[in-house]
């Protein structure tokens, strides 16, 4: 790890003043930017949004030329599987890559990169930049079902005034699959609502204060029936797909809510509209699908007790600086040879 000058290069759409924050942080850092050279793919929310077009073979060569010189990068080139297999094996000399995604893990596995890929570039996902949005969306699908939210649209347009008693989040309880940040802020949230919160994770442990129970996935057959909604805030692993099949729903307390904030792909989708349809699931809210986009032929475009996000729940106005906060904290520590946030566990891949 030179301690002379590091080379830094960002390879995601960043407002100059952010670049700016970036390049103050200590005197050894050489900071490059140059947005024309970024690779195709849209870089979305917070500022400097910009969707790059086709590039010159100058402009590849020149990118290329600034890669081969990078010990640093911010941002997966193209943020993509291959953008990211491409940049580790053609850089020599680079040693890390933060990630702008919280699931970057995915992109990792995609990517293909061995353990000794790896352990020579370290990669670090975007922990925690998502959680409050990604919860709060967790919140809203509970209590659009909660509050009747698709009766009252179809009494607005019926114009229908009827008087009717509503459920409430308070003193239900709601089960948290993955008590990462994401799920952790899920149940900050719920129990601030008056909820009981249920979690399962990998260890059966946890220091939320927030977590009334707390158990191992092999519990999960046995907490499903007490739950009036579940959260997924789960990576997509071996373990986890398919996670929440048939199987599942039917276990699940009749009139459930199910959210997925997590990997569309931890979720059995067919079974999920069969749940639906049938009733045993008074709704569910999902920003994540097993296929993205969503196909036009997906029956849970049409289902009314559905809520759809196209995947842009975790997307904010304030996502840049919360990103560069946490590469900030990371180069801090990298200078200084600590360990880095986030860092994605080579063979769990989360």
């Amino acid at each position: 790890m030179s301690r002379t000058r590091t080379v830094v290069t960002i390879a995601t759409a960043l407002d100059a003043r952010l670049v700016a924050r970036i390049a103050a942080i200590d005197p050894r850092l050489e900071v490059r930017y140059e947005p024309d050279l970024l690779p195709p793919g849209r870089c979305r929310g917070g500022q400097g949004e910009v969707e790059s077009v086709s590039r010159t073979d100058a402009c590849d060569q020149d990118w290329q030329t600034m890669l081969a010189q990078t010990e640093v990068l911010f941002g997966i080139p193209g943020d993509s599987p291959r953008g990211l297999s491409e940049v580790v094996r053609a850089g020599t000399r680079l040693r890390w890559v933060q990630a702008t995604a919280g699931g970057a893990g995915e992109q990792v596995r995609a990517a293909g990169l061995t353990v000794e890929e790896q352990a020579r570039v370290l990669i670090t996902r975007a922990a925690g930049v998502h959680a409050g949005p990604l919860a709060e969306f967790a919140i809203l699908g509970l209590l659009a079902f909660a509050k009747g939210l698709p009766r009252l649209l179809d009494d607005k347009q019926a114009r229908r005034w009827e008087h009717y008693p509503m459920a409430e989040l308070a003193g239900s309880t709601v089960l948290v699959l993955g008590l990462g940040e994401i799920g952790t802020e899920v149940a900050r949230l719920a129990k601030a609502l008056g909820m009981r919160v249920i979690a399962i994770n990998r260890s059966g442990r946890t220091r939320s204060p927030y977590v009334d129970e707390i158990r191992t996935a092999r519990f999960l057959a046995d907490l499903l029936p007490v739950a009036h909604g579940v959260v997924l805030a789960l990576p997509l692993t071996d373990e986890t797909r398919g996670l929440i099949d048939a199987a599942a729903f039917g276990r699940m307390h009749s009139g459930a809510v199910l959210v997925d904030v997590g990997r569309g792909g931890v979720v059995d989708e067919a079974a999920l509209v069969r749940a639906l349809e049938g009733g045993q699931l008074a709704g569910a809210a999902l920003d994540v699908f097993a296929a993205e986009p969503l196909p036009a032929d997906s029956p849970l475009w049409h289902l009314p007790n559905v809520l759809l996000s196209p995947h842009t729940a975790g997307v904010s106005a304030r996502k840049s600086e919360r990103l560069v906060a946490l590469f900030s904290e990371n180069l801090r520590r990298y200078l200084a040879g600590d360990e880095l946030l986030g860092r994605i566990h080579p063979t769990l891949l989360y």
